[in-house]
């Protein structure tokens, strides 16, 4: 930090910057340059300096953030993501971003699925009023009531009509039915533009003590998305190993390092068959991380997209300014893996699931003896390191091979 006088004559450029238009009807949201345009909705967090996870999060509300709810487990997440007094969500020009709330790490999940069950049951009335509405035959309203019920499940259009909407509902109608329904959209306005709701947490959440409440909403069938920031550590409460945690790496209550390979979260959640997964890695692939966020909220089912997020407790060698880079490395060493398993591709005769990574291109070795989380080990248990550093690698790449007989499945 340094005294506010020496950064006084910043304030002149900031004033300047803020009181630009955003543009973000240029070029396509949906893909990483477009998206980059749009206004973050996510701002000045807390986080550790070079976090892994507050770039997807930012990312996602450049696309979503208007229309989002949030429902964030206990974590780090929630930390950075809800520090009372203060908070990283803003809003938009028109008053509008993201609505966030925080449960706990046994919870989570159904604590968004609730949220998801409320928002489709308060726009189901709404939709059965807009049909009385409708039936009216009032040439005032029935244009923009129509409108709204055809484009009921897509954002855009659901936006335009609900200005349409909002620019009749104050109509006076001697049809008390008609009366009655106006009121009712008029009181339940704010769900008349589609709600993109998201479940997040960390790995300690997802893979350990919240992953019975997961599981049973991906299986619920229900559309609702689900972001994991994996660290492969529970990062918030000081460093403990989770079944995210992979060969090798040292962590608390793994001290020896960890003896059994990570477990595959993503290929789990693919054995329903309607699920929407992704493996993703922002600094190795961008666009493959901005499709997979675009496939999954447009997905009319479940979703879960796990990001890869270099954090402090990994000891970066080469500081935790180099997290980005650091993901594109794991990626080149077949540490981590970019894929998608998005279940409309069988309707059409095709393999559900996509491999966007290639085959190792660099040292794995090499890689993991960047981060002190595992040379620790091969300093305090030589022996057990050697094996460990083996199995590690024998471990990344047998989950490659199975991914790549996946790719290569015929439909």
């Amino acid at each position: 930090m340094k005294p506010f006088a020496s950064h006084a004559k910043e304030v002149a450029n900031w004033e300047y910057a803020m009181s630009l238009t955003i543009k973000d009807d240029k070029m396509p949201k949906t893909t990483v340059k477009g998206s980059q345009f749009a206004q973050p909705l996510f701002e000045f967090s807390g986080a550790c300096a070079g976090c892994g996870e507050t770039a997807y999060m930012k990312a996602v509300t450049q696309l979503y953030g208007d229309r989002m709810i949030i429902a964030n487990a206990t974590g780090c997440s929630s930390i950075w993501g809800g520090s009372a007094p203060a908070t990283p969500y803003t809003t938009n020009s028109k008053g509008h971003g993201p609505a966030w709330a925080n449960s706990l790490f046994e919870d989570n999940a159904e604590y968004g699925y609730g949220m998801a069950l409320g928002v489709k049951t308060v726009r189901k009335q709404i939709a059965a009023q807009a049909e009385v509405i409708v039936a009216s035959g009032d040439d005032k309203l029935v244009p923009a009531f129509t409108a709204w019920l055809e484009g009921i499940n897509d954002a855009d259009a659901s936006k335009a009509a609900t200005e349409l909407i909002r620019s009749v509902v104050d109509t006076k109608s001697n049809n008390a039915d008609v009366q009655k329904a106006l009121d009712f959209v008029k009181a339940n306005d704010e769900y008349l533009v589609k709600k993109s709701v998201w479940i997040v947490g960390g790995d300690g959440w997802a893979y350990d003590i919240g992953y019975g409440g997961l599981d049973h909403v991906l299986a619920s069938g229900e559309n609702i998305n689900v972001i994991v920031f994996d660290t492969e550590v529970y990062s918030n409460t000081g460093g403990q190993a989770s079944k995210s945690t992979p060969t090798a790496a040292v962590a608390k209550f793994a001290a020896s390092g960890m003896k059994v390979k990570k477990k595959d979260l993503g290929m789990i959640a693919t054995t329903y068959g309607y699920v929407y997964v992704a493996q993703v890695g922002m600094g190795a692939n961008q666009g493959q991380f901005i499709k997979a966020l675009a496939e999954a909220e447009s997905y009319d089912g479940p979703s879960l997209i796990i990001c890869y997020s270099p954090c402090i407790a990994h000891g970066l060698k080469a500081g935790m300014s180099s997290a980005q880079y650091r993901i594109k490395e794991a990626v080149a060493a077949g540490y981590w893996h970019l894929w998608r398993f998005d279940p409309r591709l069988k309707n059409q005769g095709k393999n559900p699931f996509i491999l966007d990574s290639k085959p190792p291109t660099a040292s794995y070795q090499d890689f993991i003896n960047g981060e002190s989380r595992y040379t620790v080990l091969m300093s305090q248990f030589p022996d057990e390191g050697e094996r460990l550093f083996v199995k590690a690698e024998e471990d990344a790449k047998e989950r490659y091979d199975s991914y790549v007989r996946m790719a290569e499945m015929k439909y």
